[in-house]
C-alpha cells in the first residue's frame, strides 16, 4: 500500500509539468525567411535572427520562441529616478539572458516631453520610463489612476497589449513587468492598423527597435538600422508586418540612439552586439532560458 501511495504521489507531481509542456505551442513557421544570421535552440528557448533589406536599409527580424514567457522574460533596469544605464550594465542583473533589447522611452532633462495632461511637475518624470503605470518585478512604482495605460505589460499568458486602459484593470491582471513608450507605439492590432495618421513621430525615418506576438510563445523583434538610406518610418514597419505576419499585435518600443540588441550563441560565455547599445537607457527586455 506505501508502494502504491507513492507511486500516485509521484504521478501528480508529474502531471503538473506534462501540462505546463501541453501549454507551450510549438514553434510557429513563418513565410518570411531569410538565411539564419545568428541563432539558439534549447528546450526552453529558440531564436532565430535574420539580416535583410527593407527599402535599401539593413534590418534584423528576431524570431523568438520561449516555453513559459512568464518566467523566461525579464526587465532589467536603471535606479528609479536616479539615473540611467547602459544596457550591458543593467544586463548583469540577469546572467542567464541569451537575447535582450532596449525597452521603454525615459524622460529626463535631456527629453524632458513629458505629455501635458500628466500631473506634477516635469521634473518629477525625470529618470524613469513612459506611461501611467510603472510595475517592475511585480512592484508598483508608478501608478497614475487617472490616467489609462499604453504600453505592454508581462503576464502569466506572456506579454500583453494595452491601448488605452484604466491601470486599476491593467494591475487586475497581475501583471509582473510593464515596458511603455508613447501613447501611439500600439502599431496594431489583429490586423487592424492603429498609427495616427500624419504622425510626425512616424513618419521620420529612423532606427527603429519594434515587436509584435503571434501567440503567447512567439514573438518577433524588428530591429531597423541606420545602414543604408537613415532608417524607416513607422508606417513601412507596419507594412512588412501586414504583409508577411498574421500577429496578434505589433507595438513600438524607443528607438534611436536608444536601440540595443545582444545575443548570446549556445555555450557562449558573452553576448554580443549585434546592434545599438552604446547610449544609456532606462530599461531592456531579456529572454532567457
Amino acid at each position: 500500500m506505501k508502494r502504491i501511495r507513492c507511486l500516485l504521489l509521484a504521478l501528480c507531481l508529474l502531471l503538473p509539468a506534462f501540462a505546463a509542456g501541453e501549454e507551450a505551442l510549438p514553434v510557429r513557421e513563418y513565410a518570411f525567411n531569410h538565411r539564419a544570421y545568428r541563432s539558439y535552440d534549447s528546450e526552453t528557448l529558440k531564436y532565430k535572427m535574420e539580416t535583410f533589406l527593407i527599402h535599401g536599409v539593413r534590418c534584423y527580424l528576431t524570431k523568438v520562441w520561449v516555453r513559459d514567457p512568464a518566467r523566461q522574460i525579464r526587465k532589467a533596469t536603471a535606479k528609479w529616478k536616479e539615473d540611467i544605464q547602459k544596457p550591458k550594465d543593467m544586463v548583469k542583473a540577469i546572467p542567464e539572458t541569451m537575447l535582450y533589447i532596449n525597452g521603454s522611452g525615459y524622460w529626463s532633462p535631456a527629453y524632458p516631453d513629458v505629455p501635458e495632461h500628466y500631473p506634477g511637475e516635469v521634473s518629477d518624470y525625470y529618470y524613469t520610463p513612459w506611461g501611467s503605470l510603472t510595475v517592475t518585478d511585480g512592484e508598483v512604482f508608478r501608478n497614475l489612476e487617472e490616467l489609462p495605460y499604453y504600453g505592454l505589460t508581462l503576464e502569466a499568458d506572456g506579454l500583453q497589449m494595452y491601448t488605452g486602459t484604466p491601470t486599476a484593470e491593467v494591475l487586475a491582471a497581475n501583471p509582473l513587468q510593464t515596458w511603455s513608450f508613447r501613447e501611439a507605439s500600439p502599431m496594431q492590432r489583429n490586423g487592424e492598423n492603429l498609427l495616427p495618421e500624419e504622425w510626425k513621430f512616424a513618419q521620420t525615418r529612423a532606427i527603429r527597435t519594434v515587436i509584435a506576438r503571434a501567440d503567447r510563445n512567439n514573438y518577433l523583434i524588428l530591429t531597423v538600422t541606420n545602414e543604408g538610406d537613415r532608417g524607416l518610418d513607422l508606417y513601412d514597419v507596419n507594412s512588412f508586418f501586414t504583409k508577411w505576419f498574421d500577429l496578434e499585435w505589433v507595438y513600438n518600443l524607443d528607438g534611436g540612439p536608444s536601440s540595443a540588441l545582444y545575443a548570446r550563441r549556445k555555450g557562449a560565455r558573452r553576448l554580443v552586439r549585434i546592434m545599438g547599445g552604446n547610449a544609456r537607457d532606462v530599461d531592456i527586455m531579456a529572454f532567457t532560458e
